[in-house]
């Protein structure tokens, strides 16, 4: 039997604990919103946004804090993949999700026919092409043609949030123009990653402020509630 030698660096060790926290970061709210919602329809559906985020982020994160422990393996890297493309999935049911909570924050104002339409669109197609096996998830190469074009389409996505949100701003003295905001620096952060990661690893640090961003979106949910 080969000796395992592999011993994680500190870079290693620092981002298993960064993944840990925000997944425990996410269940913990998760478990507020459904326990103090009492019945509200806004925290209920924050709390389904949350574990969507949680649960689709755990298929790549976990085997990424296994990986920084234990080091890579080809099980491991195919988890990877498998995870890479469950979250993509699970990305865009968020933005989705995060749209009805719009419209439950606001009720006063209408959602502009064609934003609702534009957002489902560009979500079922991306959705799509996240499903064709010629992404190659699992494979160190990937699709260069396809990830440019399901992303831009996942950036169609964000915008169409990004503008209710702006259209809404302030209402309420909910400050909500934070979630533009955030939405923004998210897209900021991810797309960079998704195209060049490959081949710029160093790129992949940016995933850290996405994150944080993801982070804040929840965290403005639980301002909210209490």
């Amino acid at each position: 039997m080969k000796e395992n030698t592999y011993k994680p660096q500190i870079q290693d060790v620092m981002e298993a604990i960064f993944d840990a926290a925000y997944l425990t970061f996410d269940l913990v709210a998760a478990i507020l919103f459904f326990v103090y919602a009492n019945g509200n329809t806004l925290f209920v559906l924050y709390g389904i946004l949350t574990l969507t985020l949680c649960g689709g982020d755990a298929f790549h994160l976990v085997p990424r804090i296994i990986r920084a422990v234990g080091g890579t393996s080809d099980k491991i890297k195919r988890q990877l993949g498998i995870g890479l493309q469950v979250s993509s999935i699970t990305m865009t049911v968020f933005y989705i999700i995060l749209m009805y909570i719009w419209k439950l924050t606001f009720p006063e104002i209408t959602m502009p026919a064609a934003i609702e339409a534009i957002v489902w669109i560009s979500a079922v197609v991306r959705i799509a092409i996240c499903l064709f096996p010629q992404n190659n998830w699992c494979t160190d190469e990937g699709n260069m043609k396809l990830s440019i074009i399901r992303n831009a389409v996942f950036a169609v996505t964000g915008i169409g949030v990004i503008i209710l949100y702006a259209i809404s701003g302030n209402a309420n003295g909910y400050h909500m123009t934070r979630m533009v905001a955030a939405i923004i620096i998210s897209f900021g952060c991810y797309l960079p990653v998704t195209l060049f990661s490959k081949t710029k690893p160093k790129v992949g640090l940016l995933m850290i402020p996405k994150t944080c961003a993801y982070m804040w979106v929840i965290a403005m949910g639980l301002q909210l509630l209490f």
